[in-house]
């Protein structure tokens, strides 16, 4: 047999592929199925899966609520047989019900077992089921420190068990909670290409090297993803650490004290600080008052998620008084439409990214490229 004998053949996808958007994740699953449509179709500009023309790879799915606030899954289009990928955000507190004639908003808790629902709505017929869910559930609570309970463990081991064999999260607070799921797939996604790529548009004017730009960690917690930033960006790395007092406990935690740095001098430095996570914020505007007084030129935060759990006015504060220049948050999770009139804020778009990870799972494709984007990194800054 030659090399003649050999017929190319397409690669196929894994199953019709078939998109859920959970209440809240409306808009960015919009903005996914036209990437997606955009490369999947023809030069006549038609999409095909199979033989059958497709118009939209979003499946109509609801979770109707009785005025008890009780809920159940609906599938209004077969699944039999898809390669079935669910989108959640699970903090989406601007999805509301109604319960006993009162609007409530859906906690945490509520969008989850929203997700159950519909897992078990499909009763076994899809062929394959992904989670793609950008800030994990009780992702926070990831550790046992004391008497209290694995949540976030707890959570993945039920999903699964319910026959999700992917699960799709972004800058997890500590990827190890993978560890309870050890046989199924499990990815912990960072929004590095895209956080970069909007600074540099947002800001052209900043000098990134090491006479002029520092990244700094606001905890111990977080120097991992800053040492990333820092080795691709080729800059210094500097880190706070959080000093609590550990004789009490306010809002289940032990507060903190004050914020000790460590690092080079940032005199006249614009200063990147990144996390995964800006709360309530009060941790970031203390980081950035500590920048201020060490002369830090300008001070740019990078957050994955924006919760802003105490509203916005003390970030409009310290952008009047110049603490912080600009907050940069993806469009993952839901955002206040008002910040994003921000004058302090920018969004940085993961739809694309997304869509980019839904189209190489539906092949069966390696995720390295999409891990780990340092050469586009290096390409971008070179520009």
């Amino acid at each position: 047999m030659n090399i003649n004998d050999y017929t190319y053949n397409e690669p196929q996808p894994f199953g019709e592929l078939s998109i859920i958007a959970m209440k809240g994740c409306e808009e960015i699953a919009a903005k996914i199925d036209y990437y997606l449509k955009e490369w999947r179709q023809d030069e006549n500009g038609v999409i095909l899966e199979g033989s059958v023309p497709v118009r939209t790879y979003l499946l109509d799915a609801v979770c109707p609520r009785f005025g008890s606030g009780e809920a159940k899954g609906v599938l209004n289009e077969t699944v039999r047989g898809h390669d079935v990928f669910i989108i959640s955000d699970v903090f989406n507190y601007g999805a509301t019900f109604k319960m006993y004639g009162m609007e409530v908003p859906m906690s945490p808790d509520d969008h989850y077992q929203d997700l159950k629902r519909i897992i078990a709505a499909m009763n076994g017929k899809e062929k394959r089921i992904t989670v793609i869910m950008p800030m994990l559930y009780e992702g926070r609570q990831h550790k046992r420190a004391t008497r209290e309970s694995l949540d976030c463990a707890l959570a993945l081991q039920e999903l699964t068990s319910m026959g999700v064999e992917n699960i799709i999260s972004f800058d997890i607070h500590d990827p190890r909670v993978q560890n309870a799921i050890p046989l199924h797939g499990f990815e912990d996604f960072h929004p590095h290409y895209q956080m970069i790529k909007s600074f540099v548009r947002t800001v052209p004017d900043a000098i990134i090297d090491r006479n002029h730009m520092m990244v700094i960690s606001p905890d111990e917690g977080g120097m991992s993803r800053c040492i990333y930033y820092s080795s691709v960006m080729e800059l210094d790395l500097g880190m706070f650490y959080k000093r609590r007092d550990y004789s009490v406990i306010v809002n289940g935690k032990n507060p903190v004290v004050s914020h000790e740095f460590l690092g080079d001098n940032v005199e006249g430095k614009d200063v990147i600080v990144v996390d995964d996570m800006i709360a309530s914020g009060d941790s970031m505007i203390d980081v950035a008052n500590k920048l201020k007084e060490r002369k830090a030129r300008n001070v740019y935060v990078f957050a994955s998620f924006g919760l802003f759990t105490e509203g916005f006015s003390k970030f409009d504060k310290a952008y009047e008084d110049g603490i912080i220049s600009r907050i940069f948050t993806t469009n993952m999770i839901y955002r206040k439409p008002e910040l994003l009139e921000k004058p302090w804020y920018t969004e940085v778009d993961m739809s694309k990214y997304i869509a980019n990870i839904i189209d190489t799972l539906n092949y069966d494709r390696s995720l390295s490229e999409l891990l780990d984007p340092v050469q586009k990194i290096k390409k971008l800054l070179k520009k």
